[in-house]
């Protein structure tokens, strides 16, 4: 009687493990597009606010930053303008989270900002 005792608490910590083991798992692969997107807007008003008018190359820049977090963008989807006294910078993407190949999301994400 001991021994299927020991065999049902080594099974429930086996599985409350496992469970743990898999939300850490899907925080990390949900929160990495959110952690980048969050980094790639701040980097993008930074360089939007030291902007000398030059728009190609505040676009080349911001294409840099995107390159650099692994952002699925290409430079023409960065939509750069000068504007009287502001930068206006607007782009979007999207990400695909893949959990075990048993769950997909899409997530969308936009960044549209006047510096």
């Amino acid at each position: 009687m001991k021994e299927l005792n020991n065999e049902r608490g080594f099974v429930k910590v086996f599985l409350t493990i496992l469970i743990l083991a898999f939300a850490v798992y899907a925080g990390y692969k949900f929160g990495m597009p959110y952690y980048k997107y969050s980094a790639f807007k701040s980097e993008a008003r930074a360089l939007a606010r030291i902007s000398v008018g030059d728009v190609e190359r505040t676009r080349g820049l911001i294409f840099e930053k995107a390159e650099e977090l692994g952002l699925p963008l290409s430079e023409k989807d960065i939509e750069v303008q000068r504007l009287d006294k502001t930068i206006l910078v607007q782009t979007s993407w999207s990400e695909r989270v893949d959990l075990l190949g048993f769950y997909q999301k899409d997530l969308y994400f936009t960044i549209d900002l006047e510096e």
